[in-house]
């Protein structure tokens, strides 16, 4: 079985838990060989505000409470890292929670940091690239960049947890939220809630 490599950027807006409890998942998964993390300034800000989760480094180390081996941590200004080249072999991308900002940057391809560049990257080579955006209302500039990205070829997945499943927590809510990304990517998760519907009703 080939082992996937995946990317995972990690942007300013709110929802940090989905992040963290992605990275769980992807370092857990025996089907994932390597992750490239990208964390932006803005990230690592709103990281610390909801997660108490504060500073670059040892990021990785801090989110799973143990050091990892397939996990690489890049600086979102290092845009000659791997991940910023068509050459470097990639299953696809993943961007949770996908800012405005970022979103634009990516919809416009501007490509002025590496998340924005990793992301342009999966576009053009055709990778899959999953945008999970954070906001609300959204204005008609929003939409215009989420119909853009959609257009170029990236999977608008906005973060929309889920209540049938009766979550008794954020943390619920958002590992499952995050187990349907994964199923999205052919990554299903053996855990995920599925429902099932009352056929008495």
């Amino acid at each position: 079985m080939k082992l996937k490599n995946l990317t995972l950027g990690i942007t300013g807006a709110s929802g940090a838990i989905f992040a963290v409890e992605l990275l769980k998942m992807l370092e857990a998964d025996e089907r994932v060989g390597k992750v490239n993390l990208v964390a932006s300034d803005s990230a690592l800000r709103v990281m610390a505000e909801e997660m108490e989760i504060a500073g670059r480094n040892d990021l990785v180390e801090r989110i799973l409470g143990a050091t990892s081996t397939k996990i690489q941590h890049h600086v979102d200004a290092n845009i000659g890292a791997n991940i910023a080249s068509g050459s470097y072999p990639s299953d696809g991308m993943i961007v949770l929670p996908c800012s405005m900002g970022t979103l634009a940057g990516i919809a416009n391809g501007l490509a002025d940091s590496l998340i924005e560049r990793a992301a342009d990257v999966c576009l053009k080579e055709r990778r899959p690239l999953v945008l999970c955006v954070r906001e609300t209302p959204f204005n008609r500039i929003h939409l215009r960049n989420m119909q853009l990205a959609s257009d170029a070829g990236a999977t608008i997945f906005p973060v929309m947890p889920t209540l049938y499943n009766k979550p008794q927590s954020t943390a619920e809510m958002a590992v499952q939220f995050v187990q349907r990304v994964l199923a999205h990517i052919g990554l299903p998760q053996p855990r995920a809630y599925q429902w099932q519907a009352d056929e008495t009703v």
